[in-house]
């Protein structure tokens, strides 16, 4: 969800904890007997350079959905969760995941060197979780950063589409809130930078940070492998889309693009 430079040692990071929605797929009609629902692979991402950026940059990355006994996933695109409830239709327990930042190449020449860069953190809280059905979920996420003083709010939902020619899909639709640390850490700007860019300061507040919108596709290429398609659109919102770094040098719409090949287990 937050598109930033990614040294070899937060990809590995990224591995352990994930980041923003692709949700597991059913197998194809061709399948063998099995759920084949965990998989490992590489591809390639196409994201903004930080969160509100105007331009793009490609990215190497890893694919991974693991689940064990049921209640333990690891996922890059949906973080690590533990289920402590598993019943009726609600699941739920931990949650955890990993928060990119920017950095100085990040933040290009307009603001570089004026703009502070910012080091990746962990989050971690709690997540909650309703299936209606086997198609569509409705769930939340709150979490802390575990170092700093940002606090994050997600409510989501997620529904499968009918498969097209052996091809499985998904949307997702998520609305996300920050508390004001970190609205200000992503968003703010102090007098002296704005004085520096030649623009206002920005001190922003808590509130709705963006919401967006997810298509995911899995297209089955042999019994156990497959390509994985995502194209995200997300929209900054309130405080968010009026701070200078995104209006006077950026942009609100937000657009991520993944592929990716998987062995699928």
């Amino acid at each position: 969800m937050i598109p930033q430079h990614r040294p070899a040692l937060a990809l590995l990071a990224l591995c352990m904890l994930g980041l923003t929605g692709m949700p597991s797929l059913a197998h194809a009609d061709n399948e063998p007997t099995g759920d084949f629902t965990n998989y490992v692979g590489a591809g390639v991402m196409r994201m903004p350079g930080w969160i509100g950026s105007d331009n793009h940059r490609d990215q190497l990355a890893p694919f991974i959905q693991v689940t064990v006994d049921k209640n333990i996933t690891l996922s890059t695109s949906d973080g690590l969760t533990v289920d402590f409830i598993h019943r009726d239709g609600w699941q739920g327990g931990f949650y955890g995941n990993y928060m990119w930042g920017r950095s100085h190449e990040d933040l290009g020449p307009r603001l570089a060197g004026i703009v502070d860069s910012l080091s990746p953190r962990l989050n971690a809280g709690g997540y909650i979780e309703y299936h209606p059905n086997d198609i569509v979920n409705f769930g939340a996420t709150l979490s802390h950063d575990t170092e700093g003083a940002g606090a994050y709010l997600n409510l989501y939902v997620d529904s499968g589409l009918p498969p097209l020619w052996g091809i499985e899909e998904s949307i997702q639709l998520q609305w996300q809130a920050m508390n004001a640390p970190a609205m200000r850490r992503f968003f703010g700007v102090t007098a002296t930078q704005a004085a520096q860019l030649g623009t206002y300061a920005w001190n922003p507040s808590a509130g709705n940070q963006q919401i967006e919108l997810e298509y995911d596709a899995l297209i089955p290429v042999t019994r156990r492998t497959a390509v994985l398609l995502s194209v995200d659109y997300a929209r900054l919102l309130g405080d968010a889309a009026d701070s200078p770094l995104v209006k006077r040098f950026g942009s609100a719409n937000q657009v991520t693009t993944s592929l990716g090949f998987v062995y699928r287990f």
